[in-house]
């Protein structure tokens, strides 16, 4: 994620805003040029700013902009509490949208329910009083359709869910990033036999009973030794689960990295990282600042990953201090670090073609 400027005075914007606090001028977001414009005269101001916080612009001829275009449904806004859990969902919707766009990748509505390219947004809530056999809403992704129970907006309730499925870590974005791997990986990998054939190599055959695989894993949860070769333990439940964690994760990793860049912060540069190093967050080397420009050509991963193991000794350091979790409760091993680096040469390749808005149809 990147810092902003206010067009009108140059102020710093942030991601969210709607308004320079500087100047008042009233500003949306331009996801094609990935900056803000003045709101005003040719600008057009997406239909939700009024319903959901929405603060981005939508393009000449679209009534929504880029993000909410995607939605199909959205929660009951007359049950109380409703508005307030989808302005929070949109936000990390948002955010997820972002890093896609960043990535070049395509983001595009679906023409037709029945279509697999094309994404699509539900966000719902458990019915009211649990439904015919406590019915519940549950997260997912289904050819391109992801589905959010917009009971996790609330932190109380996603934090009793995070304890109830033994994670380290659950957030709305996480959910977003998530569940987007698994969108991309059915239009970036299933139908490459060469990207095919080099995940199984790293993740595992995804032919495995999906179903049994996730009922096994529920009954008997991770094996003892499962940080060895997985991101996190869930992973652990089928290669597709252990593909959408780990691309979650490079998500997280180089969006946080952006935002450190744009902060000029200086972090430790490693040239190489060992193999037998990568379990340790100490890091130790000099400290250098941030370049003034992002490199030109994309990074090799284990420069990415020496800079990331310095920024995650220091934040969960530092969340110490104030008594809280960790902010990156993970180890990444050999073997992880392989899985990551296959996701950002994926990436780094799809960006390279230049692939920018493309039809859903492209894939």
């Amino acid at each position: 994620m990147k810092l902003f400027d206010c067009p009108h005075c140059g102020h710093r914007l942030y991601f969210e805003n709607a308004q320079c606090l500087n100047c008042a001028s009233p500003v949306l977001y331009d996801p094609g040029r990935a900056r803000f414009v003045l709101s005003g005269a040719g600008v057009f101001q997406c239909t939700n700013a009024d319903e959901c916080a929405c603060n981005w612009m939508a393009e000449p001829g679209h009534a929504f902009c880029r993000a909410c275009e995607l939605n199909q449904l959205i929660p009951d806004l007359s049950v109380d509490g409703n508005r307030r859990r989808w302005i929070r969902v949109e936000a990390a919707k948002k955010r997820a949208i972002y890093s896609l766009l960043a990535a070049g990748l395509p983001v595009a509505p679906k023409q037709n329910a029945g279509d697999e390219a094309g994404l699509a947004f539900d966000f719902l809530a458990d019915p009211i009083g649990g439904g015919p056999g406590g019915t519940r809403i549950l997260t997912g992704h289904d050819n391109g359709l992801i589905t959010l129970n917009v009971a996790e907006a609330d932190s109380a309730e996603r934090e009793r869910r995070r304890v109830e499925m033994g994670e380290n870590y659950r957030t709305l974005l996480g959910h977003f990033r998530h569940e987007l791997g698994h969108y991309y990986w059915d239009r970036l990998i299933r139908d490459d036999p060469q990207r095919l054939a080099a995940f199984r190599a790293l993740f595992g055959d995804e032919r495995a009973d999906y179903e049994q695989a996730l009922k096994t894993y529920h009954a008997n949860g991770a094996p003892p030794d499962w940080q060895q070769d997985h991101i996190s333990a869930y992973a652990t439940s089928h290669p597709w689960e252990d593909w959408a964690e780990t691309w979650a994760h490079h998500l997280h990793i180089t969006d946080t990295l952006e935002m450190v860049h744009a902060l000029n912060f200086p972090l430790g540069r490693l040239e190489t990282v060992e193999a037998n190093d990568l379990s340790r967050s100490d890091t130790g080397g000099e400290l250098q600042p941030a370049p003034s420009e992002p490199a030109a050509v994309p990074e090799p991963f284990e420069k990415i990953l020496a800079r990331w193991l310095v920024l995650s000794e220091a934040s969960n350091s530092i969340n110490r201090c104030m008594g809280l979790p960790d902010l990156y409760p993970f180890v990444i091993s050999e073997v992880t670090a392989r899985k990551l680096a296959f996701v950002h040469e994926l990436l780094t390749a799809v960006k390279e073609t230049g692939t920018k808005r493309e039809p859903a149809e492209a894939f």
